[in-house]
């Protein structure tokens, strides 16, 4: 039996990475999933529910006395948010891993170094900043442009140094944008990629704020979720020492998203964007990374879709009639 906890088990891709715990068993028939978020979803999976703030020392103390054997540290305010409220970045998507970390490194010492758990961070693409080569690559360095990136990458290092000294056995994946993302937008710089997808595919207009020759990064939410299982399972000293991965994905234009929906859903659907530029949007998404060669994690088996229509489509079968 494996005790499984979910840092921001609320969220979309919380939601989503328990319901394939439960369905594919990757980890075990007889997982013991707990979620861990500030709110929850009214139909969300029927797990065991902690409500609390990650960023909270002491919450992070009484989830570490629970001694859980895979912990999913996907808990974050996101790009758009963080670079607004600085402070509030900093706090939630830093600091919170640096009392998680150190909670669990607590429980390693009680234990005299019997307790080790494994531990699969969601990082991001936003570690990376410009001047980009054409396909990024596993030595590309880490030098981003945003708060949100630049505390992602610090936590990167932190999950690194707690593994080296053998406190956690960790893993950071660096996700694409996550598209299409069900329900409503949030306040994530990148939510229009998937928003001029859904709001059509729905019968709703959708504002496209950056112009449509932005290239960018891109993996559905069912791939995502396939990531983080496959982490939890991987033996890391493949990983020989570097513990940061770049995901697969897809790398595409915004006309090609679009083209892709005129491909599914019409011509009518595609009507339904409006083009509005938005120049912080803008200035954001010009220091985001546009395409990888992520040949280290496609050798240790992690896989994605292979074009956006593929994207598309997973979201139709999985979220579409929710």
């Amino acid at each position: 039996m494996k005790k499984v906890l979910v840092i921001g088990g609320g969220g979309m891709l919380g939601q989503k990475l328990a319901h394939r715990i439960e369905t594919e068993m990757e980890l075990g028939h007889d997982a013991q999933i707990t979620l861990f978020d500030l709110y929850f979803p009214d139909n969300g999976i029927d797990a065991t529910r902690v409500h609390g703030d990650i960023s909270h020392s002491d919450k992070a103390k009484e989830l570490a006395a629970q001694r859980y054997d895979v912990i999913f540290h996907l808990a974050a305010i996101v790009s758009g948010h963080a670079e607004i409220d600085f402070p509030l970045g900093w706090d939630v998507n830093l600091m919170a891993t640096w009392e998680l970390l150190n909670a669990l490194k607590a429980e390693h010492d009680a234990s005299k170094g019997t307790y080790r758990p494994k531990m699969v961070f969601a990082s991001s693409i936003a570690v990376f900043g410009a001047p980009f080569p054409d396909k990024i690559g596993d030595d590309f360095l880490c030098a981003p442009l945003t708060s949100y990136g630049s505390q992602k990458a610090a936590s990167e290092l932190m999950v690194s140094d707690f593994s080296r000294k053998g406190y956690i056995d960790g893993i950071s994946l660096r996700l694409p944008t996550l598209c299409v993302r069900p329900g409503k937008a949030n306040a994530a710089a990148s939510s229009f990629f998937s928003g001029i997808i859904r709001e059509p595919l729905n019968g709703k207009e959708a504002e496209l704020p950056v112009v449509d020759t932005v290239r960018h990064w891109h993996a559905s939410p069912r791939a995502a979720a396939a990531f983080l299982t496959h982490a939890a399972n991987l033996d890391t000293q493949l990983l020989n020492g570097r513990r940061a991965l770049n995901m697969p994905g897809v790398s595409c234009t915004v006309a090609e998203q679009i083209e892709a929906l005129r491909n599914v859903a019409g011509q009518e659907a595609v009507n339904l964007i409006k083009s509005v530029p938005n120049p912080a949007v803008d200035e954001i998404v010009k220091g985001w990374p546009r395409d990888f060669q992520p040949d280290r994690a496609l050798g240790l088996g992690f896989k994605a879709e292979t074009n956006f229509e593929e994207i598309i489509r997973v979201y139709l079968e999985d979220d579409f009639q929710h």
